[in-house]
């Protein structure tokens, strides 16, 4: 007599009869437990194990390599969200857009800033304790009655961002890309603080559209790129930085493209090694820290 053969069944479904072995770990498996591999078939465990150990792509300041911009099609997003949020409520842009200091009037009116007012008066903007206008700023643009450069103002921003934002994005990985944006929306906000009048007020998304730019450059020069088309560009934010100054918040572009600048230079120039991306972080947060330092510092000179 011949000897009876014993059935094999899958290691996950013990149910299931089984006679194929996974080429890695040599344990049986059934139809819904294979994946193919290079060679056979492999086991869900072994290819979750041997995806972990795939060494994942990086783009050159160590972040996550993403080929769609999502967070750049989010900004745009939001910004326009709001933009919409102005045309139905007008106040939205005396409550968030950036001001240093003002005063408003028992007659709801608008009045120039003192360290001493009458009872009835109250103190609005960032000497008010309003902090949260250094970033909301940075999403508000020029209310569509401002004549055709009201409209313009947020599309030109965004056209801007459109174009920028699918450059920079990917080579810094989402996480890098969304920090430079909003610390260089703060800086160029910090900007308008230290330089403009105190109460002139400052909208739009230029300061952190100008710290793209900034990126951009020295991103191209790590990367040694052809620098020709990267100079141009610079060129023009430069010149549209003295061009614009009659009519826009020439500080918040200035805050802006130093704030990029500063930032994309830590992200470059880090080592490299496991604490690249501490070290990246540390420099974000001293540069946060010193814009939250003197923009204190400031208020306290103007509440004085």
């Amino acid at each position: 007599m011949e000897p009876e053969s014993v059935a094999t069944t899958c290691y996950r479904h013990p149910q299931v009869e089984s006679h194929v072995r996974c080429t890695r770990c040599e344990r049986y498996i059934c139809p819904d437990c294979m994946r193919e591999a290079a060679v056979g078939h492999q086991c869900v465990e072994c290819v979750k194990e041997g995806a972990r150990s795939v060494r994942q792509a990086r783009t050159v300041v160590g972040g996550r390599v993403s080929a769609v911009p999502l967070v750049t099609y989010v900004l745009i997003g939001l910004t326009v969200l709001a933009y919409l949020g102005e045309v139905i409520r007008p106040e939205i842009v005396d409550r968030f857009s950036m001001l240093t200091a003002g005063l408003v009037g028992p007659d709801g009116g608008h009045y120039v800033y003192q360290s001493s007012y009458p009872s009835d008066f109250h103190a609005e903007g960032v000497v008010a304790g309003q902090w949260e206008r250094l970033l909301t700023s940075g999403f508000l643009h020029l209310e569509p009655t401002e004549g055709t450069f009201g409209l313009m103002h947020i599309v030109m921003n965004m056209w801007s961002l459109w174009q920028l934002g699918r450059v920079v994005e990917p080579m810094l990985g989402r996480v890098r890309y969304l920090a430079l944006y909003l610390l260089s929306t703060v800086g160029g906000s910090v900007a308008v603080l230290l330089i403009a009048d105190p109460g002139e007020g400052a909208v739009g998304a230029s300061g952190a559209i100008f710290g793209l730019g900034a990126a951009y450059y020295v991103l191209a020069r790590r990367l040694g790129s052809d620098m020709g088309a990267v100079n141009r560009l610079m060129v023009f934010l430069l010149v549209w930085l003295v061009a614009s100054a009659t009519f826009t918040s020439w500080e918040g572009h200035l805050g802006g493209l130093i704030t990029g600048g500063v930032v994309t230079l830590a992200y470059a120039y880090a080592p490299r090694g496991p604490r690249r991306g501490l070290i990246q972080t540390v420099a974000c947060v001293a540069l946060l820290a010193l814009l939250v330092v003197v923009s204190i510092v400031k208020v306290s000179e103007l509440t004085r």
